[in-house]
């Protein structure tokens, strides 16, 4: 079968979060596909099922190496951008796709894709203690102002605020101490953020700890960006309820990632924008 892969929130190639498109050219099971995202080793690949619509969507399959998921941002970007641009099923600005967490829409923008998250669900706080623990940084790095809590649009992320870029820079997993958390709260990634950026035109800087074996860093991360965007909504960070920002991720671990976040709140209801560029690095045959 053929597949692709693409750079996603990436400003150029090699850049961004790397992610593996397949397009089956038979039924397969969810144990194949599972062995195959585990051969990339990508922190997820995704599969689009069929060429033919379902309720105006096209079903997609996400895994990371260690299990399927519901949701994930930039899987989602990425495999659109393929539909779209490699693949030539739609003319339309718009794709949508069928996902276990729900029909997600993307859309294309000049040379930006964008996609609408689900409503977040807002979790319970988590005590900073057992972050200090975590991150194996000092209790004052970290903000008091906000709470650490638990968010979802799909993908749930613990969301920590730090005060300097030096403080996200000097996090690193306690395998033992997040292994405890997930056990207490469920599978939940980590992310930690600040306003204080390595370049002045960027609004924060944002680090990700993935519950995948390893706790590995992932490069660029809508889900939890856009989980992060619910928050600052719901706590009224910016002092607004109609926020636009930009977020640099991924610079750490040798990936730099730009993120464009739009997020609105009227009363209950949230709008949350996730946005970022698709670079194609790849395209081959899988035997």
């Amino acid at each position: 079968m053929k597949y692709y892969m693409v750079d996603v929130f990436a400003e150029n190639k090699y850049e961004g979060n790397q992610l593996a498109v397949f397009i089956p050219d038979r039924k397969m099971e969810t144990t194949e596909m599972q062995k195959i995202a585990r051969e990339m080793n990508f922190s997820e690949t995704t599969f689009i099922l069929s060429d033919l619509q379902d309720n105006g969507g096209y079903d997609v399959k996400i895994f990371s190496p260690d299990s399927e998921l519901p949701f994930a941002g930039h899987p989602t970007l990425g495999t659109a951008y393929v539909i779209k641009n490699l693949l030539g099923r739609s003319e339309s600005s718009q794709i949508k796709l069928n996902l276990s967490a729900g029909q997600i829409p993307v859309v294309f923008e000049d040379h930006y894709a964008w996609m609408t998250q689900n409503q977040p669900e807002f979790g319970a706080d988590v005590e900073i203690e057992r972050i200090v623990a975590i991150l194996q940084i000092n209790r004052e790095d970290i903000k008091t102002d906000f709470p650490i809590q638990e968010v979802s649009t799909g993908l749930p992320s613990v969301i920590v605020h730090l005060n300097s870029l030096d403080a996200v820079h000097r996090c690193k997993i306690n395998h033992i101490a997040y292994e405890k958390l997930l056990k207490d709260i469920g599978e939940v990634n980590l992310l930690v953020f600040t306003t204080e950026t390595a370049s002045p035109e960027n609004d924060l800087n944002v680090r990700v700890f993935m519950c995948n074996t390893g706790y590995l860093e992932d490069p660029a991360t809508g889900s939890a960006n856009g989980n992060l965007a619910g928050y600052l909504l719901k706590h009224n960070f910016f002092h607004s309820n109609d926020i636009g920002y930009r977020v640099e991720q991924g610079a750490f671990i040798g990936r730099p990632s730009l993120l464009k976040i739009h997020a609105k709140k009227s009363d209950d209801h949230y709008l949350i924008q996730v946005g970022g560029q698709v670079i194609t690095v790849s395209e081959g045959k899988w035997y």
